[in-house]
């Protein structure tokens, strides 16, 4: 995927989840998109950083370094919503083009994809990124709204 294409889709999920959790439709959503939006745009950048330095789709494509950020506002208390962005990158490069990413890399330099995506270049790019952000919003979706039930349900199982 190119860049365009990793910040459009991640704008377009910020809006998405900024609704599927504020889905009022006044300030408040308005507010939430910007909470959510602005952290998964910059993440949404990061992995492309090792295109000035050291392999791309290799040094900063990887599960270490969304660890890191998954791991970071536990520890410093901020950058909440950067690793949804990272996240979302490598399922784009991963789902959405034809090379893939290296996600074991510095220990495993095998890159991983799918055989759904296209080239970089291609003029069905914008297509595949559209099609890819419709799959997170619906995954996303089904975890506000379905997981919470399903943890109560587990609970109330275990006696909890």
């Amino acid at each position: 995927m190119n860049k365009k294409g990793h910040v459009l889709n991640a704008v377009l999920l910020g809006i998405g989840l900024g609704y599927l959790l504020e889905p009022t439709g006044d300030l408040t959503t308005f507010r939430t998109i910007v909470e959510i939006g602005v952290p998964v745009t910059l993440g949404a950048m990061v992995p492309d950083i090792d295109t000035a330095f050291g392999k791309h789709r290799k040094t900063l494509h990887n599960l270490p370094l969304l660890a890191g950020f998954v791991a970071f506002p536990y520890f410093f208390g901020n950058l909440e919503y950067v690793w949804i962005g990272i996240l979302t990158h490598y399922v784009l490069d991963v789902a959405g083009s034809k090379r893939g990413i290296a996600l074991f890399y510095p220990v495993w330099k095998k890159e991983f994809g799918l055989p759904i995506g296209v080239a970089v270049s291609s003029k069905r790019a914008d297509l595949m990124m559209v099609a890819v952000t419709v799959g997170e919003l619906l995954i996303a979706a089904a975890i506000v709204y379905q997981l919470p039930p399903l943890l109560d349900a587990g609970r109330q199982a275990f006696g909890l």
